[in-house]
């Protein structure tokens, strides 16, 4: 067993002409996949890689199953941003009603997007 740790192989990645943009959720939210193709292509004739998803996220009520909704609303917005293939979600979260729900349901979205090859930035709310 090798004691070396793994790293990325940044050694063959080289910067590429296209431009990097942010996709705004509502975008893509209730996009199918055939949309989502239809808008990685668009994307890519303009010369434009999809490298992140924002998101806002409100969690106003007091309510599990509302939490939940919304988190799920999220789970979403992760698949659709992984099959475009960007590489982060940012998060705004600008209601919090119950952080004792809301904690947990945003670790679980970021704990599926670390998974499916996203990096997670949340703003407005600090994850513990």
């Amino acid at each position: 067993m090798s004691t070396t740790s793994r790293s990325a192989p940044i050694e063959g990645c080289r910067p590429t002409d296209a431009t990097p943009v942010a996709v705004d959720a509502e975008t893509i939210a209730d996009a199918s996949r055939e949309d989502l193709r239809r808008l990685a292509d668009d994307l890519a004739d303009r010369d434009y890689v999809p490298a992140e998803v924002t998101a806002t996220a409100r969690f106003e009520e007091d309510c599990s199953l509302a939490t939940q909704r919304e988190a799920d609303r999220l789970r979403d917005v992760v698949a659709a941003a992984a099959f475009l293939g960007a590489n982060r979600l940012s998060v705004t979260v600008e209601a919090d009603a119950a952080r004792s729900k809301v904690e947990p349901a945003l670790s679980a979205v970021a704990e599926r997007a670390r998974r499916d090859g996203l990096a997670v930035d949340v703003h407005g709310f600090a994850l513990h």
